[in-house]
């Protein structure tokens, strides 16, 4: 079953707005995935940063009062769940929206969440919205959202950050999405040994493969344990893996348009030299691919 996959924040770390980075966007990370056959109005969202606005103004448009939403969230980090606050359909009665993601530790996400929307950082609290809202906790495994199967893993990032693989439940493509990961070897992380077969065995045969790109090569040397990893790493990992499609994502705030073609053109010809051929592409605000 055919469904799309449309980018509305490929930044990382911090909002980059400006003309240096006004082709590939400055938004921090959202992505939508929606069924062919859901109308407009069953959505499942990735990650709710700054980009989360941009999709909820647009949905509102199409759906408002009737939308079911499952929002996915990898991790607490601020630049994942910024823009929350601002989704337009929390604003509505009509609209059902879930919310999934690891605990942090010993903390809920709901307090966390809560936290975020105190009156003392924001008008409107949690609980104050109309929507019906439901927080939910996920962990490595499988459950259901939307119209699709979910499989869960827990990635190389500081904090407990999941990634995510999509399935329609009818069967049908996939899509796997790890936004946060160090391919490398630096950091400490709460995985096993054996922890880069195990990412590829969960992306094994993945028709699309979202996955970190905050570096190139060189940068990634001085950034060892923060949790991020260069595009020469996430090739490499989706050539091991047989996936068809990489999508490059989550860009260095400092990196601009300039760099980051820098980047897509290094990791095509990259790509271009390996045994198994992937198709590189790069993430920018308003893509919509279709799988």
């Amino acid at each position: 079953m055919a469904f799309s996959v449309t980018f509305w924040g490929v930044r990382g770390s911090i909002p980059a707005p400006g003309p240096g980075t006004a082709r590939y966007g400055g938004n921090t990370p959202c992505i939508s995935v929606e069924l062919e056959e859901s109308n407009g109005k069953h959505v499942v969202v990735l990650d709710a940063g700054t980009g989360i606005r941009l999709l909820g103004n647009e949905l509102a448009k199409r759906a408002n009062g009737e939308l079911i939403i499952d929002l996915l969230i990898s991790h607490t980090h601020w630049d994942h769940i910024q823009g929350l606050p601002f989704f337009t359909p929390f604003f509505d009665s009509g609209n059902q929206v879930r919310i999934l993601g690891p605990m942090q530790g010993k903390v809920r996400l709901e307090r966390i969440l809560t936290e975020q929307m105190n009156r003392v950082v924001f008008p409107v609290p949690l609980k104050g919205l109309a929507a019906q809202l439901a927080v939910e906790h996920v962990d490595e495994g499988e459950f259901a959202v939307n119209g699709f199967a979910v499989e869960a893993m827990r990635l190389r990032h500081p904090a407990t950050t999941l990634g995510y693989r999509l399935k329609p439940a009818n069967g049908g493509p996939n899509l796997a999405y790890l936004c946060d990961n160090e391919l490398g070897t630096g950091g400490d992380y709460e995985v096993g040994p054996s922890w880069r077969e195990d990412i590829v065995k969960f992306l094994r045969g993945a028709d699309m493969l979202v996955h970190d790109a905050m570096y190139t090569p060189e940068q990634a040397e001085q950034f060892r344990g923060w949790g991020h990893s260069s595009y020469a790493e996430a090739v490499e990992l989706a050539a091991e893996a047989g996936v068809k499609q990489l999508v490059l994502f989550h860009y260095r705030p400092e990196n601009d348009d300039s760099m980051v073609d820098a980047i897509v053109s290094r990791a095509r010809e990259q790509a271009e030299k390996l045994d198994h051929k992937v198709q590189v592409t790069a993430a920018v605000e308003g893509l919509q691919l279709t799988l």
